[in-house]
Order: structure tokens, then C-alpha cells, then sequence
């Protein structure tokens, strides 16, 4: 049984785009690649039928892009504020312990 050869997608691109800027005809290029004209047509057609993808997918991107940098700037905000609380919690607990002296959280009502 005879195996099936497999083009990479930027093979197939980069023959559409030459057929597409018609400097050589249809059968000129696949003979010189050992095409055959209908595979060359139908990569083709699939290549101007999805062709809108391409700009479809760079919004979709774009967006994706937008939200993951509105999400770690919310990130970022959201650390720098653990990081002041637990720097006042800590400032507090100090400051407990020399005013009420050790054992300020039974006499506070402190829960750990």
C-alpha cells in the first residue's frame, strides 16, 4: 500500500500564495512540485475560504491578550494590598503585645 505524502502547512501557504500571485500558471507550479492541479485547487479554495479566520482569530487574540493584562494588573493591586495589610497586622500585633504585654490575645479576644 502506497503511503500518503504529508505537506506542512506553511509548504501548502507558500504554493497558494504563489499560484495566487499568478506569475506562473496552475500546472506550471504543480508540475515543478509533483502536484497534482486538483490538490493545488483545492488547497487553494481552502485557503481563501478561511482566509477570514486570520483576521478573526487576531481580534479573538487581542482580546484574550487585553483581559489576561487587566487580570494581572488586578493581581498585582490586589498583592501590593495583602502586603500593606499584613504589614499593619503585624504593626498592630506589636503594638498589642507592648501596650497589654505576652498574652494580649486571650486578654483581646485574639483568634489565630
Amino acid at each position: 500500500m502506497r503511503k500518503r505524502k504529508e505537506y506542512s502547512p506553511e509548504y501548502k501557504a507558500k504554493i497558494v500564495l504563489e499560484v495566487l500571485r499568478e506569475e506562473k500558471t496552475m500546472s506550471e507550479i504543480a508540475s515543478r512540485e509533483d502536484l497534482n492541479t486538483n490538490q493545488l485547487g483545492n488547497w487553494k479554495r481552502e485557503f481563501i475560504e478561511n482566509a477570514a479566520r486570520v483576521f478573526a482569530q487576531n481580534r479573538v487574540e487581542k482580546e484574550a491578550m487585553r483581559e489576561v493584562k487587566e487580570f494581572r494588573e488586578k493581581e498585582h493591586k490586589y498583592q501590593a494590598k495583602v502586603g500593606q495589610l499584613t504589614l499593619e497586622v503585624d504593626f498592630l500585633k506589636e503594638t498589642a503585645k507592648k501596650m497589654f504585654g505576652y498574652g494580649w490575645e486571650d486578654q483581646l479576644g485574639y483568634k489565630k
